[in-house]
């Protein structure tokens, strides 16, 4: 029983990371397009799309450690 839970962390741990790096890869291509449209305004873009990413990092390291902790 114990190996199912493991089985479950570990695509519970997969989803999230990769549910994270879907959105990451999202947030940088639309920066890109909207530089691309607007380049004076690039810096503010750029700021908000850092803090986005490490917004979206963070729940994902969370959603990590929630999976390792429920073994």
């Amino acid at each position: 029983m114990e190996t199912l839970g493991i089985f479950g962390a570990a695509i519970g741990a997969g989803l999230a990371v990769i549910g994270a790096a879907f959105g990451i890869g999202k947030i940088g291509s639309s920066a890109m397009e909207a530089i691309g449209r607007q380049p004076e305004a690039a810096d503010k873009i750029r700021t908000n799309m850092i803090i986005v990413a490490a917004l979206i990092e963070g729940v994902a390291l969370f959603a990590v450690a929630v999976c390792f902790m429920a073994l």
